[in-house]
């Protein structure tokens, strides 16, 4: 029997595995309050009165995550810290600038070819360091109807023959009912230079059982899409991912996973390493290495950018390159994605370039100077 099985016998003996396995019934019963995840999770006094404080960022866990938790760092990402208390020098709730690049409800134009659709607020579940937590699991703003926001982002879209490019996100796209979804999805594949769509989402992590056959086989009637998911640790490469997974790749559907560097949680290069791996068997490329935005009180995840750099070159020529994420930093205020890497051409002698490898070995390559 699975982990979430064992865990489902324990402490949900009156569920069924059909219903524990339908993703309405896990979403229908998050863990939300403090009742409810101390029933399953031993808590301190500190988290239970942070959970209860009014106007924090909410706590939400699916059951079927929450029994990855107990003997897991990933406990780290959905319980609340006194840490996220203390705001540092650099941190915003904003850290992305995306809020000024916002042209129509919810859509964020920065890249020239490309935008950013938020499409909802909610997701299945909250991690501590998301970077747009003065959004998602907040009461709705503006006061516009879902349906009217995103019409307001499609005709955008219509009128910018120069969008190539959407990503569909939120909040958790892939918690929408099979019919909104397609809707969306219609409407976006009827605009002619919309080349490609990517869905980013958790939903495969924290609710594989959202992943159905019906589902892909509908999706897959809009390609090219690709899937963006958020993966943290090799603790949640667990069965009933692994077979999401193998759903998705089996549908057409590429997917790419884009990973927090987080400090307690997945910072050294065993754990990155197994990460990767396990990815990889399940047909999911392993993209970016994202530094932790600074998000307000989130210092605590943090990672310095000196060990960021250090862990990618644990990765680097020790495995396959398919296994290496590229290592990057959303700039705080709107100014892009910065790739991160160490300087690997140390210098020049005449006609040969002094190349550093991966042992830290300097070899010679021809580069002839022009004359």
């Amino acid at each position: 029997m699975t982990k979430s099985g064992l865990f489902r016998k324990k402490y949900f003996p009156d569920v069924s595995a059909t219903d524990w396995n339908d993703w309405r019934w896990q979403l229908k019963n998050r863990l939300t309050t403090v009742d409810q995840i101390g029933r399953v999770l031993p808590l301190s006094g500190e988290e239970k009165k942070l959970m209860t404080e009014k106007g924090a960022f909410p706590v939400a866990v699916t059951p079927y995550y929450a029994s990855l938790l107990a003997d897991s760092p990933l406990r780290k990402t959905m319980l609340p810290s006194a840490a996220e208390k203390l705001v540092s020098v650099g941190e915003t709730p904003d850290p992305l600038g995306e809020e000024p690049c916002m042209v129509a409800p919810g859509l964020v134009h920065r890249y020239p070819d490309r935008v950013l659709f938020l499409t909802m607020q909610y997701c299945s579940a909250y991690c501590r360091y998301c970077t747009r937590s003065r959004l998602v699991g907040r009461p709705s703003r503006g006061g516009l109807p879902m349906r009217e926001r995103w019409e307001r982002a499609f005709a955008y879209i219509e009128s910018h023959s120069e969008v190539r490019d959407v990503l569909v996100s939120g909040g958790d796209p892939l918690t929408m009912s099979d019919e909104v979804l397609e809707y969306l999805l219609a409407r976006l594949r009827a605009i002619k230079h919309v080349e490609m769509i990517r869905i980013g989402s958790k939903v495969p992590v924290v609710l594989p059982m959202r992943i159905t056959p019906k589902l892909v086989k509908m999706i897959r009637k809009y390609n090219p899409v690709y899937f963006s998911l958020h993966f943290t640790h090799p603790d949640e490469l667990t069965p009933e991912t692994d077979r999401a997974c193998e759903r998705v790749a089996d549908a057409g559907l590429p997917m790419g996973s884009q990973t927090v560097l987080l400090k307690g949680v997945n910072d050294d290069a065993d754990t990155l390493k197994r990460l990767m791996h396990g990815l990889l068997k399940v047909r999911v490329r392993p993209y970016y290495l994202f530094q932790c935005d600074p998000i307000a009180g989130s210092m605590h995840f943090r990672v310095p950018v000196a060990k960021g750099l250090e862990l990618i070159n644990d990765l680097r020529g020790y495995t396959s390159g398919y296994a290496v994420p590229t290592y990057a930093i959303d700039i705080p205020g709107g100014g892009g994605k910065i790739i991160m890497q160490d300087q690997r051409c140390v210098g020049r002698d005449g006609d040969f370039l002094l190349l550093k490898n991966f042992q830290g070995e300097i070899w010679r390559y021809p580069d002839p100077v022009e004359k």
